[in-house]
């Protein structure tokens, strides 16, 4: 079984809707992971049925029970994020603004503040239209620990992929170099990067490659709409080679993608012949690869 996540150095490359044509080329050999769960889209290409869902706890809140607060205001004074408030002579925590790091609760001379384990989103695993199964999450608005959250899509779907003998994971990653970011790549056996040619998607597409290369892990590039910009696409490539990365394709500009997204399709199902063998061709370029 080998693991493929796919990631981007920004939003808006195309990653996804290539990660999900991917999907629909493996058919029933890969297990999908939409570990994208700060915006979580995956669900759009692939109709997943949402069949089992379980609450994801994470993290601590802080929480005054008004019956044995003495407001002293002694939580107020040492809160360092301004998570306490003082309203009508009682004192608040204020959920967006606390941090979880109970030195309130400590101090409380009554005992009167206690930390609450959080829900902070949910998880999923569902059937989906390529007769497999995709494991996928939301996390909730002002919600923190997505790292956490995408550890636990990526262990389920693992878990999955082991008991049905599937050949693929398939993992949609989150686009940057955070936390999401570095849970993605964890236990990773090949490293995809979609990039476009714009001075930030360079710029940024390098400082994605240095977190890879921090892991030792190969990895190649897909850069979607090369000739927008054929120019930067030169210099991507030059990276690439000076960098030992492996180039897998360039994808052309084509507003069939768009119109394959607006129609809930993948490109490979979509009636664009061009962008299909392209992608058959990558897919088959990173199969030989792994």
């Amino acid at each position: 079984m080998k693991e493929i996540v796919i990631i981007s150095g920004k939003g808006g490359t195309g990653k996804t809707s290539i990660t999900a044509s991917y999907a629909m080329l493996a058919g029933k050999n890969a297990i999908i992971a939409d570990c994208d769960v700060d915006a979580a889209d995956m669900h759009l290409l692939l109709q997943p049925d949402f069949a089992q869902s379980e609450d994801f706890y994470s993290g601590f809140k802080a929480e005054i029970d008004q019956t044995l607060c003495m407001k002293c205001g002694k939580c107020k004074q040492v809160c360092r994020f301004d998570g306490v408030q003082k309203q009508n002579n009682s004192y608040k925590i204020t959920a967006l603004d606390c941090e979880g790091c109970a030195y309130c609760a400590e101090i409380c001379p009554v005992k009167a503040i206690q930390m609450i384990e959080q829900n902070v989103g949910k998880w999923y695993i569902s059937k989906i239209k390529t007769g497999t199964h995709m494991v996928h999450a939301k996390l909730g608005i002002g919600a923190d620990n997505s790292g956490k959250l995408v550890a636990k899509v990526k262990k389920e779907a693992k878990n999955i992929a082991q008991e049905t003998g599937k050949d693929y994971i398939l993992v949609d990653g989150s686009p940057g170099i955070g936390c999401p970011v570095v849970s993605s790549l964890s236990g990773a056996n090949y490293v995809i990067v979609v990039t476009e040619p714009t001075l930030s998607g360079f710029h940024d597409m390098q400082r994605v490659f240095e977190l890879i290369q921090n892991f030792k892990l190969p990895a190649g590039l897909i850069i979607n709409k090369y000739d927008v910009n054929e120019i930067i696409s030169e210099k991507i490539l030059k990276y690439c080679h000076n960098n030992s990365i492996d180039h897998i394709i360039n994808i052309p500009y084509d507003e069939s993608f768009t119109a394959a997204m607006t129609d809930g399709k993948t490109i490979i199902e979509f009636n664009s012949t061009i962008l299909k063998d392209i992608l058959q061709q990558s897919w088959q370029k990173i199969i030989k690869k792994i």
